[in-house]
């Protein structure tokens, strides 16, 4: 069952929460769910960080902080939808590390058309341009919106095709810091029809691990990903990884193998990624998902092994899962197995080391100690 808008107090408190130091997106689920609103959670946080082991607790982002971002990005048309509201992206709603609140400008309804991601090259070839052009304008005359991290090259390419359709940009900074910042006048021509997203706070200046992130987003939104060319490090293959493990399709476009900026795709290819020269191999693949109903349960609904208050972790169990905690990644269900207790005592013990600064998540499931 999915939750009703938030409140103006309630909206508060979740940017207040997800603003907090050492709080992550799946963190904040988990706080969520224990403690049963962000407003609870909050107050609840020293205590945690003590429990976890650490003499100082997280710095808050303070009321007045949040009502600042709010009232600057609602002077700047930016409207910032919580996880689960009917505005909220639902394929995006779907990934374990769903940002608790987006920043949208632009057309909100967009967001609830298809959505097929182009990516790429920066340093793109003439012949590559060509066709991310050619593929976002055909699957736009389909009713489909493209969907792109603004990057120069490929990115842009795809977007500026894509312009009367319908597009949206994914910004790893806020949106009062455009990346690169000379398509700050591409990303006013894509609001007109479309949208631009981020999860940043609006002046945050993107770095470069903010890259992975937003391509987490790229790849969360959409129902599948072509990657038009990529060199064998190219960022485009992190977002292809994501799409793979998010259940995207992953479509690449084959290169000549004496062109470096194609030996990503043609990799991909080897890998079992579907070749895609013209929209309608895209189209063939996506029907059946279109078509597809998807059930998503909203963020206040307890999981059947959820954090619940009568399951806090006594002094044995937090010590006997600390113990198992090292620097190599290990999977949660692995520590429910060898600590011989509930997923909901593992889960709660890894939200207080989160929250003391001791335990790093690394995605499906896994989680090491810092």
């Amino acid at each position: 069952m999915r939750q009703e808008r938030l409140t103006d107090a309630e909206r508060l408190d979740w940017l207040r929460l997800i603003r907090t130091d050492r709080v992550g997106p799946r963190t904040f689920r988990d706080l969520i769910r224990h403690f049963g609103s962000a407003r609870a959670a909050l107050t609840a946080l020293p205590d945690l960080a003590r429990r976890g082991g650490s003499t100082s607790s997280p710095r808050v982002f303070s009321a007045e902080q949040a009502a600042a971002e709010l009232k600057a990005a609602r002077s700047r048309h930016i409207e910032y939808v919580a996880l689960g509201e009917p505005a909220y992206p639902l394929r995006l709603q779907m990934i374990d590390d769903a940002p608790p609140l987006i920043g949208i400008r632009g057309k909100l309804d967009i967001l609830t058309r298809p959505l097929i991601a182009i990516v790429g090259s920066r340093n793109a070839s003439a012949a590559g341009v060509k066709f991310a052009e050619r593929m976002a304008r055909d699957l736009g005359a389909f009713g489909i919106a493209v969907v792109s991290g603004l990057a120069r090259g490929i990115d842009a390419a795809a977007h500026r095709a894509s312009l009367k359709t319908g597009t949206i940009a994914v910004l790893a900074g806020g949106h009062d810091r455009i990346y690169p910042a000379e398509h700050t006048e591409l990303v006013e021509s894509i609001v007109a029809d479309g949208a631009a997203l981020s999860e940043m706070p609006l002046a945050w200046e993107p770095r470069a691990h903010d890259f992975p992130r937003r391509n987490r987003l790229i790849s969360g939104l959409s129902i599948g990903v072509i990657v038009v060319e990529a060199a064998r490090r190219s960022g485009s293959l992190i977002t292809a990884r994501l799409a793979g493990e998010q259940g995207r399709e992953v479509f690449a476009v084959p290169g000549s193998p004496l062109d470096p900026r194609c030996e990503g795709t043609n990799g991909l290819l080897k890998q079992g990624a579907i070749p895609a020269t013209e929209a309608s191999d895209v189209i063939a693949a996506i029907e059946p998902i279109i078509g597809r109903a998807f059930d998503v349960a909203g963020i206040q609904e307890p999981a059947q092994d959820g954090l619940q208050r009568s399951s806090e972790p006594g002094v044995d169990d937090r010590s006997r899962i600390v113990s198992l905690l090292g620097p190599a990644p290990v999977l949660i269900d692995d520590l429910v197995r060898f600590a011989q207790t509930s997923p909901a005592v593992v889960r709660a013990v890894l939200l207080e080391l989160e929250i003391a600064g001791r335990v790093d998540r690394h995605g499906a499931g896994l989680v090491s100690l810092l």
